[in-house]
């Protein structure tokens, strides 16, 4: 296998594990204001993604990072196309950010419910707006012969990107609300489970157009999706079930976060060896042997090979401390910490 097979394989592999591990984080955000039925209740459910939120954004901090250090022909076209729509995603970040960490420093119900509203608005925008940025490597952009954009903001937001986008939309809140089933008690939990036998059935439509139209999108497209899409597929329809019963949560994260990853592989094994479709003449795409770097390549893999087995250990020991649920805390206890 190829410096640069290895290194698209690594970069799938890290965007499957943003969108697995930020997913429930913005499905969370997405669904406290309507949750929530008061600020303490809203309080609670912060306190769920408290411990994990801030960690899981940097595996898109690495994903780009990996991207601009392997592939910088295709960081630079990828990014000056989506200049507008990536600023705004850090912009969401940012807010998102700072709405967690000042959320709680008054006792106004008006500014708490304010923050919560921010916060779930810029829940939605990243992943819409990064699932439209994946879904336009494959849908095709309007890229000339020195690997330069051409298009304009329109061309952007063509109907299979959107598409793309809403599906990872669907899936974090699929994801939040799996999470909030395992991480809550009583009556927030049994919204949880409400809000999530609906939102699996439209996260279950949403992935399969999103995975038919992956399947047509593709220039050497065969009839037949492939097994990732199948195996997408299988865990959306799976979740949507295992979402009807009450005592199978956790294998509904499981199913939730299953379909994630193969909807994030199926979509990057249906581009590669591409990694960016042009829309003006098919000999101008981007491929993976045409848009990288041969030193960073062996730099990096040295790098990934030592660090990447630490940050998943790390990881796992973060969501192994903080496995407890977040319970109901006295009246006169402000609801801002987490059960150790």
């Amino acid at each position: 296998m190829s410096l640069q097979t290895t290194w698209f394989l690594l970069i799938t592999v890290l965007w499957a594990g943003f969108f697995l591990l930020e997913g429930f984080d913005f499905g969370v955000g997405m669904l406290t204001p309507f949750l929530g039925r008061d600020v303490r209740e809203r309080g609670r459910l912060k306190e769920t993604t408290g411990p994990f939120w801030d960690g899981n954004e940097v595996w898109l901090v690495v994903a780009a990072a990996a991207t601009f250090a392997a592939f910088p022909d295709w960081y630079a076209t990828m990014f000056s196309a989506y200049y507008v729509p990536l600023f705004l995603v850090v912009a969401a970040l940012i807010l998102r950010a700072t709405g967690t960490e000042y959320r709680d420093r008054r006792e106004s119900e008006r500014w708490r419910t304010g923050w919560d509203r921010v916060i779930a608005v810029c829940c939605l925008l990243v992943p819409l707006l990064i699932g439209v940025a994946l879904g336009g490597l494959l849908g095709g952009l309007p890229i000339d012969s020195d690997k330069e954009f051409t298009g304009n903001f329109l061309d952007l937001v063509q109907p299979y990107a959107l598409l793309t986008g809403l599906a990872f939309v669907a899936l974090s809140l699929l994801q939040g609300t799996s999470f909030l089933r395992l991480r809550t008690t009583g009556e927030l939990r049994r919204r949880a489970s409400a809000c999530g036998r609906r939102v699996s059935v439209i996260a279950a439509i949403l992935v399969a157009a999103q995975l038919i139209w992956t399947t047509v999108a593709d220039p050497t497209a065969n009839v037949v999706p492939g097994p990732w899409a199948w195996l997408a597929i299988t865990a959306a329809v799976a979740t949507a079930l295992l979402e009807g019963g009450e005592r199978h949560e956790g294998w509904a994260f499981v199913g939730g976060s299953a379909t994630v990853v193969f909807t994030v592989a199926n979509l990057f094994a249906t581009l590669y060896p591409n990694t960016m479709i042009s829309s003006t003449n098919s000999s101008y795409s981007l491929t993976t042997s045409d848009s990288s770097s041969s030193y960073t390549l062996t730099l990096m893999t040295i790098v990934a090979a030592i660090m990447l087995p630490v940050v998943l250990v790390y990881t796992a020991w973060n969501y192994w401390v903080f496995r407890q649920r977040v319970h109901p805390r006295p009246t006169s206890t402000p609801a801002t910490a987490v059960d150790a």
